[in-house]
């Protein structure tokens, strides 16, 4: 997949390179609180700070021997300090580090997805404005039901896109978190307020309690926010390519001068991109079942969720940041059929009037269950028999009895549907 979309700036944070560089700035800062206290000299410090290097490749051969990722980074660090390596990895164990620097590839990867999402909410801004009165018809269960517009379609998306976001920024706040708590979460060798102070440093929060792990419930909402972030770009996806369908044909993704839909019929166009984001909105979902599989671990610690860590923290946030650009590319772009839009619009004859009629007929002081009846019948006639609804309403004796034929005309008004957009948009954009 990284080949595939390249993202270079998700797969940079998500290197092998970062992640160790980010194990150092773990270890440094923990030997920068540490000379704070005089419990590290400072010539030793600036040494550290000064020569404290790896090298990838050298941590390879190491783990080839030792079997173990953490000491071959630290004895690869050690062999450009010399003395002053014994300073290093104080009263730490591995995943001290490991989950603390881990924090830190999330914080940055997140703020990369956080950014993409802000820009399709602007995208979903604009084009709700631009589209708040376009008249649409309204469906379920598939079939024709009221008018709506198109511009509340945009500002049903990103009000949920602004639950999403907020979602997001709680589960980034809780993932983005480390922990200095020693082998078994005790504090046996270093004390809380280091802990304390050198997640200050590194910028993140800190676990109040933890075992020789973060507890992975912290990880599992991170990914269940992307999860739900990519159901939600499904949803919108999935209604693009029903509305592109060829029997509505209201609106279609982009499609480039010199795209081609088919190898076998040139007058296709497929809403290609849209069946991307449905079919990797299943993915996204998916690795939301490991992390959840990753919370109970034995005791104070196993690594049965290492592994698995490895393969989908990286691939969850890819993901995240592909399908958020990938479906702001789609709605920049969406071209709006109106023409199409308003002959669907009758495509009833007038029978997406039915619930003001019935409305107004109880008002006049017919019996619902009547009313609905004589309303019932010209609505299922004009489609059956492909009549007009309206000219069946004027010409039906017991609605007759309690509507002027200009009263009924009156009813099969479009912007009644529309009186309340504006009060609508206002409770999501505001003023």
């Amino acid at each position: 997949m990284i080949s595939r979309y390249s993202l270079p700036e998700m797969e940079r944070i998500w290197s092998e390179e970062n992640k160790f560089q980010m194990w150092l700035n773990v270890e440094i800062a923990v030997c920068e609180e540490l000379a704070t206290r005089g419990e590290i000299p400072s010539q030793a410090l600036a040494k550290i700070k000064q020569k404290a290097r790896f090298s990838a490749a050298r941590i390879h051969e190491i783990e080839e021997e030792v079997r173990h990722d953490v000491i071959a980074f630290l004895t690869s660090v050690a062999e450009h300090l010399g003395d002053a390596s014994r300073y290093v990895h104080l009263g730490l164990t591995s995943t001290d580090v490991v989950d603390t620097a881990q924090a830190l590839q999330f914080r940055d990867a997140a703020a990369l997805i956080r950014r993409e999402m802000g820009i399709l909410m602007e995208t979903l801004r604009s084009q709700a404005r631009r589209y708040q009165r376009t008249p649409i018809i309204g469906r379920t269960h598939g079939v024709h039901a009221e008018p709506t517009t198109l511009g509340l379609k945009f500002a049903l998306w990103y009000a949920e896109m602004g639950r999403s976001l907020r979602r997001f920024d709680a589960a980034t706040a809780a993932v983005c978190c480390g922990k200095l708590s020693g082998a078994v979460g005790t504090f046996a060798h270093l004390d809380p307020e280091l802990e304390e102070n050198v997640c200050r440093r590194l910028g993140i929060g800190f676990a109040e309690v933890s075992t020789q792990t973060l507890q992975r419930d912290r990880h599992a909402e991170f990914l269940a926010s992307l999860a739900i972030l990519g159901s939600t770009y499904d949803k919108i996806a999935v209604e693009i390519r029903h509305l592109q369908r060829t029997e509505v044909g209201e609106v279609q993704e982009p499609f480039g001068e010199k795209q081609k839909g088919s190898s076998a019929m040139p007058h296709k166009r497929n809403p290609v991109n849209c069946e991307q984001i449905s079919g990797l909105s299943r993915v996204l979902r998916g690795f939301l079942i490991t992390a959840l599989e990753n919370i109970p671990l034995w005791h104070e610690r196993d690594i049965s969720h290492s592994s698995a860590e490895r393969v989908i923290f990286p691939d969850a946030t890819m993901l995240a940041l592909f399908l958020t650009r990938q479906l702001n590319r789609v709605l920049s772009d969406l071209t709006v059929n109106e023409v199409r839009m308003m002959e669907n619009l009758k495509l009833t004859r007038g029978g997406i009037y039915s619930g003001q009629l019935l409305l107004e007929l109880a008002r006049r002081g017919a019996r619902r269950e009547e009313a609905y009846s004589w309303v019932q019948r010209n609505a299922l006639k004009a489609w059956d028999e492909r009549l007009d609804f309206r000219e069946l309403v004027k010409q039906d004796p017991d609605i007759s009895a309690c509507l002027r034929p200009a009263e009924v005309d009156q009813l099969f008004d479009l912007d009644h549907y529309f009186r309340h957009v504006d009060r609508i948009f206002k409770r999501v954009f505001g003023s």
